[in-house]
């Protein structure tokens, strides 16, 4: 008897329908499976056998053919265990086939019937509900994060004796119930309030959060760079529903997913460390996997110690800052991950970390730190909106009681903020100041008479690039849009220009 069971297959950030059909014919005992199928897919031979002898069913002396459909989409991960192991019930006629007709099937079989956690259920079970699927069978580990995709039956298994006892009727599984999707709340793990002094960096994140424009700290060790970049989090916009289920799609296929934490709710926040490979950074491997920018998404992305990363690494991040997207390509094709997040990157001034300090004398050479400074290509420090001087704070604003400004208030006034730019934006696609293109800019970015001398003057005293000419445009308009000024003034303009690094400037 042949028997076909539904399964999904992650390609990318994709999803494919996988038909898992199985026979069974004379011959020596053996079960062969076809479709490009990966070791983890070979290795289904054993678990699944253990598995229905463990669940005290009847695995077949026969020679077992198992195709997974379509045969040219290659099949990786554990996730066909289920799925194989009840077309060889059905196959048997242990089972109906009746039971899973308009179902899909995924899960990890232990060697004593246990299902087990499978990546990428998100995904899949939104793919499920679009197809026209009305039920999944899921790991019960994965039921909740399956039930936020609505109209679609979510039934937990825990164990594959439990599920041959549904579809018999004899003991039915209740399914999941929907989870619902209420307004989501932002987690603060390090406020605002928390930080003492560095008046003009927190200024400056708040400008950069409100128009989602990227950050270059510089300054001494030990001057709290790390902990604004965490505190900035906090005072973003809150995701909404559609940007919480993209970003828990991505950490889904990831397996970055928490097990209690069906869906993330807080805007991700990505530290890797500066030994970081160039695929660990925007992905990889045979079949390509998202890294660490595409984990970023709709969040923040943290370089600290920028010069330490290796150069091939940092100027890879130069496309994904402007398209968006980061492209994969591989023999057997090509795979886009996203990848809009919000640089924020730290360093010391130099190798010692004591140039420019009042405190502490310098000890490294001209020469080298000019080449320690050199290691960040002037493309990539063009496509970095603000920089900002950390100074050593003293210690009266250390030792001061008073708390400065909680996330929240200043997270009110940035969404408030990006309120303005959503209007403006509703008819040109884009959600901030940051994505502007030059169309926009032009339309959107006009200067008075004294502004226009004054960015004449910048342009030829600091020698800016074209695309350094429209950051500070559009971080002008940033600051406009935070003091709900309708057109761009002079002293929006010139705390713009003072964003620019002059030691820092290609």
């Amino acid at each position: 008897m042949l028997a076909r069971i539904y399964s999904c297959s992650i390609i990318g950030l994709e999803t494919a329908i996988v038909e898992v059909e199985v026979d069974t014919g004379q011959g020596l005992p053996a079960m062969i499976i076809v479709g490009l199928p990966d070791t983890a897919v070979q290795e289904s031979r054993e678990r699944v056998q253990m598995a229905i002898k463990n669940a005290g069913m009847i695995y077949p002396r026969k020679r077992i053919t198992v195709n997974l459909a379509p045969a040219s989409v290659k099949k990786e991960g554990p996730a066909y265990d289920l799925p194989i192991a009840l077309a060889v019930l059905v196959a048997t006629e242990q089972i109906p086939q009746a039971a899973f007709s308009n179902s899909l099937v995924v899960g990890e079989l232990s060697l004593d019937g246990g299902v087990r956690h499978v990546r990428g259920i998100l995904p899949m079970a939104a793919a499920a509900r679009q197809l026209g699927f009305t039920r999944m069978f899921v790991p019960e580990a994965d039921a909740a994060e399956a039930a936020l995709i609505p109209d679609l039956e979510i039934i937990p298994v825990r164990t594959i004796l439990d599920l041959i006892s549904h579809v018999k009727g004899e003991n039915p599984i209740s399914p999941y119930p929907q989870v619902e999707i209420s307004e989501i709340q932002v987690e603060v793990q390090t406020d605002f309030q928390e930080i003492k002094g560095q008046e003009h960096a927190k200024r400056a994140l708040e400008i950069a959060a409100a128009g989602g424009h990227n950050v270059l700290m510089s300054g001494p060790p030990g001057t709290g760079k790390t902990l604004l970049a965490r505190a900035l989090p906090a005072i973003l916009p809150r995701m909404t529903i559609d940007e919480a289920l993209d970003v828990t799609r991505i950490y889904s296929i990831a397996d970055k997913l928490p097990r209690d934490v069906p869906l993330v709710r807080s805007r991700p926040f990505r530290a890797p460390h500066h030994t970081i490979s160039h695929a660990g950074l925007v992905g990889g491997g045979n079949t390509p996997h998202p890294g660490e920018i595409s984990l970023a998404h709709r969040g923040v992305l943290f370089l600290d110690e920028l010069p330490e990363f290796g150069m091939r690494v940092l100027e890879v991040l130069r496309q994904p800052l402007e398209d968006k997207i980061v492209t994969i390509s591989r023999a057997q094709g090509s795979l886009t991950f996203p990848a809009n997040f919000q640089l924020v990157a730290a360093m010391n001034p130099c190798p010692c970390g004591n140039y420019g300090d009042p405190v502490k004398a310098c000890t490294c050479s001209p020469s080298t730190i000019t080449k320690y400074q050199k290691r960040i290509s002037g493309p990539l420090l063009d496509r970095i909106d603000i920089f900002i001087e950390v100074p050593r704070i003293d210690y009266e604003k250390l030792s001061d009681k008073r708390q400065g400004e909680p996330s929240e208030v200043v997270r009110n006034r940035v969404e408030a903020a990006r309120q303005i730019q959503r209007e403006r934006f509703k008819e040109d696609g884009l959600s901030c100041n940051a994505d502007m293109r030059p169309a926009e800019i032009r339309k959107y970015c006009i200067l008075d008479e004294t502004g226009t001398n004054l960015m004449r003057t910048a342009m030829q005293q600091f020698q800016l690039s074209a695309r350094a000419y429209h950051r500070i445009l559009k971080l002008a308009r940033t600051i406009a849009d935070l003091a709900g000024s309708p057109n761009i003034q002079t002293a929006h303009l010139a705390e713009a220009l003072q964003y620019r690094h002059r030691n820092l400037l290609n």
